[in-house]
C-alpha cells in the first residue's frame, strides 16, 4: 500500500469548472472546494501561452433577423456556410444605403468580424457608428481591403471556398451601432441591388478576432471568467492552482501602444505585427530611437508599485530595452531582449522572467513614491522590439496579466474554502501536506488550514510575514504547538504537519525540522481552506498538492512524501 492510499483528501489540480476545484478524493465530490473570484482573469496554459477571457458582445450573432435591424435589405437563412453547414445567410439590398445593424454601448478597444463571401455583390462594407464612425470596404472576390477611415487596423483571414473572416479594430470613446453593408464597390454603397453571403458576426474586447463564440438572447464569455479557477502552466508541464490577491492594472490601455504618449524622436509603432505571448497576433512593433519614448500617465498615488511589459527583440536592431517611473524621481531598469538580463537598475528593484519564444516580462519595483509617468524607451542608442501587456499595479510584485482596453481594470481576489466534511478529517491524529511556492515574500500572512469553521480549533501551514513558515495547531483557542523555520518561500516546497496528542512535527524537503511532545489535538474538524477558520489571511500562491490523511504517519514516511 501507497501513502497515498492512507489520505482522505487529495487535491492535485487538474480538474475545475466555475466556482469549483475538483478533488481526487473523496470520489463522492464531498473534498472539491469553493471557489470565487467575480471578475475574469488571465492563466499561462498547456501551450504556453496567456489565456483571457474572451468574449461576443452582439446578439443573435448568427441570426440576422432577430435582434438585427435592417434598411433596405432581406436576409434569407440556409445558405451554405463556410463551416460546411447550412447556417449562412444572403443578405439582399432592395434600395441604396441597404445595411442591417445592431445597437450596441461600448468604448475602447474592440473588434468587429463576419464571415462573408461574394454575391452579386463584390464588396462588403463594415461600419461602427459612434464618435468617429469607423469603417472599412472589402473586396470579397479576393480579400482585399479598400477604403477604411478612422480604424486601428483591419484584416482578412482566407477559410477557403470564397469565405474570408474580416474583422477591423477601432479604439473610440463611444459606439452605439453596428452596421453590415453589400457594397457596389470600393467606397460606393449606393446601388439599388445585390447580394453577399454572411454568417457569424462578433464584436470583442482587443486588437484581433478570436475563435467565434455563437450567442443567443445574451453576450456570451469564455475563456477564464468570472469564478472560473486557474490551472496555471508557467513553471512546468504540471499545472499549479494559481490563486492570487486583488490587483488593478492603471495603464489603461495595455495592448494599444499607438495610443499611448511619446516623446521626441517618436518611436515608429505598427500594430497586430507579431505572435505574442497570447500565441495571437497581436503584439505592437516598436522602432525606437536614440531618445525616443512612449509613456503613460497614471497619476498613481503614494504607495509600492510595479510596472511591467512583455518585450521581445527584433533581429537586426537594438536589443536593450529600459522601463521608466516617474516618481516624481526617475528610476530606471534596463533590460537586454537578446539575452534575458538586467543590464542597469536605479529602482528599489528590477526582474526579468522568461515567456518563451523570445518573450520576456520585464519588472521595474519602486517602494513608497507617487508614480506620476510609466516610460518605455530604449536602452542604449535604438530599439526595435514587440511589445505587449503593459501593467501597473500596487504592490510589491508583478501578479498575472490584466488587460486593459481604454479604461483601468481590476481583477479581483481568488478564494478557495470549503473542502471536507467532518467524516473527512480525524480530531485524534493526521497529517496535513502541501506542495506549494509563494508568488513572493511580501511580508503577508497567508496560511492552508484544516479548521472546525474558526479558528477555536486549527492546523495551520502559514507562510509568515517575516518571509518564513509557520506551523501551528490550537484546540479551543489554546495554543499546543507552534514551529517557525526559514525557507525560500517562492521556491516549490513540500511541507507535512503530524499531530497527535503529545506527538506534533513538521518535515519540509524530505527532513524533519522541529517536533514538539506536549500538548492536545483539535476538535469538531470539518474543512480544509486557503485561509484562515476566521477568513483572514487567504493563501495566495501556486499550489501543485495538497493531501490530508486522517492518520499519523510514520516519521520514514512523512521524509518520504516530502522528498523533492
Amino acid at each position: 500500500m501507497s501513502i497515498y492510499d492512507k489520505s482522505s483528501l487529495v487535491l492535485i489540480p487538474s480538474g475545475t469548472k466555475t466556482s469549483k476545484v475538483y478533488s481526487q478524493k473523496p470520489t463522492n465530490g464531498d473534498g472539491d472546494f469553493d471557489f470565487t473570484r467575480s471578475t475574469a482573469a488571465t492563466r499561462v496554459n498547456a501551450d504556453g501561452n496567456i489565456e483571457k477571457e474572451t468574449s461576443n458582445l452582439l446578439l443573435q450573432s448568427n441570426s440576422f433577423n432577430t435582434t438585427w435591424g435592417n434598411t433596405n435589405t432581406t436576409e434569407t437563412s440556409g445558405q451554405s456556410g463556410y463551416d460546411g453547414s447550412s447556417d449562412a445567410w444572403l443578405l439582399t439590398k432592395t434600395a441604396a444605403f441597404g445595411q442591417i445593424n445592431q445597437s450596441i454601448s461600448l468604448s475602447g478597444v474592440h473588434t468587429f468580424s463576419v464571415y462573408a463571401k461574394e454575391g452579386t455583390s463584390g464588396w462588403m462594407r463594415m461600419v461602427l457608428i459612434g464618435t468617429a464612425n469607423p469603417s472599412a470596404y472589402f473586396n470579397l472576390s479576393n480579400g482585399n481591403v479598400g477604403v477604411t477611415s478612422n480604424i486601428i487596423s483591419s484584416n482578412s483571414e482566407n477559410i477557403g471556398g470564397g469565405w474570408y473572416r474580416y474583422s477591423i479594430s477601432i479604439n473610440q470613446p463611444s459606439i452605439t451601432v453596428v452596421r453590415i453593408y453589400p457594397a457596389e464597390g470600393d467606397n460606393d454603397i449606393s446601388g439599388t441591388s445585390g447580394n453577399i453571403v454572411i454568417q457569424d458576426a462578433q464584436l470583442e474586447q482587443g486588437l484581433v478576432a478570436k475563435d467565434y463564440i455563437e450567442t443567443t438572447t445574451t453576450a456570451l464569455y469564455g475563456g477564464i471568467t468570472d469564478n472560473v479557477p486557474r490551472l496555471d502552466y508557467t513553471d512546468s508541464s504540471c499545472p499549479a492552482l494559481l490563486l492570487e490577491p486583488q490587483r488593478t492594472n492603471l495603464v489603461n490601455n495595455s495592448e494599444f501602444f499607438n495610443s499611448w504618449s511619446a516623446g521626441f524622436p517618436s518611436p515608429v509603432r505598427t500594430n497586430n505585427y507579431g505572435i505574442s505571448p497570447e500565441g495571437v497576433q497581436n503584439s505592437t512593433r516598436a522602432d525606437i530611437a536614440n531618445g525616443g519614448i512612449i509613456y503613460r500617465s497614471p497619476n498613481a498615488s503614494q504607495g509600492a508599485y510595479v510596472f511591467s511589459v512583455f518585450a521581445k527583440n527584433i533581429q537586426g536592431g537594438g536589443s536593450v530595452i529600459s522601463l521608466r517611473v516617474d516618481a516624481p524621481s526617475a528610476y530606471f531598469a534596463v533590460f537586454d531582449l537578446s539575452n534575458g538580463t538586467i543590464v542597469s537598475n536605479t529602482s528599489d528593484s528590477a526582474k526579468i522572467e522568461d515567456y518563451g519564444n523570445g518573450w520576456y516580462r520585464c519588472m521595474l519595483i519602486q517602494n513608497n513614491d507617487q508614480i506620476l509617468n510609466v516610460v518605455i524607451g530604449e536602452g542604449t542608442t535604438e530599439l526595435d522590439c514587440e511589445l505587449y501587456g503593459a501593467q501597473l499595479e500596487a504592490g510589491s510584485y508583478a501578479t498575472s496579466y490584466i488587460p486593459t482596453y481604454g479604461t483601468n481594470v481590476t481583477r479581483n481576489a481568488d478564494l478557495c474554502i470549503d473542502a471536507g466534511d467532518s467524516s473527512t478529517f480525524n480530531d485524534s491524529e493526521g497529517v496535513l501536506y502541501a506542495e506549494i511556492s509563494a508568488l513572493a515574500e511580501d511580508a503577508t500572512f497567508k496560511t492552508i488550514t484544516i479548521n472546525s469553521g474558526s479558528n477555536s480549533n486549527r492546523i495551520n501551514i502559514w507562510y509568515w510575514n517575516d518571509g518564513t513558515f509557520k506551523v501551528d495547531g490550537h484546540t479551543n483557542s489554546v495554543s499546543q504547538f507552534n514551529f517557525d523555520f526559514a525557507a525560500d518561500l517562492t521556491l516549490s516546497n513540500k511541507i507535512a504537519v503530524k499531530y497527535k496528542a503529545n506527538d506534533f512535527s513538521v518535515f519540509l524537503n524530505g527532513s524533519k525540522i522541529d517536533s514538539d511532545t506536549s500538548g492536545t489535538t483539535p476538535i469538531g474538524l470539518n474543512r480544509l481552506d486557503f485561509k484562515a477558520g476566521d477568513a483572514l489571511y487567504p493563501f495566495y500562491g501556486k499550489t501543485n498538492q495538497v493531501i490530508y490523511f486522517p492518520t499519523a504517519l510514520s516519521d520514514s514516511e512523512l521524509a518520504t512524501l516530502t522528498t523533492i
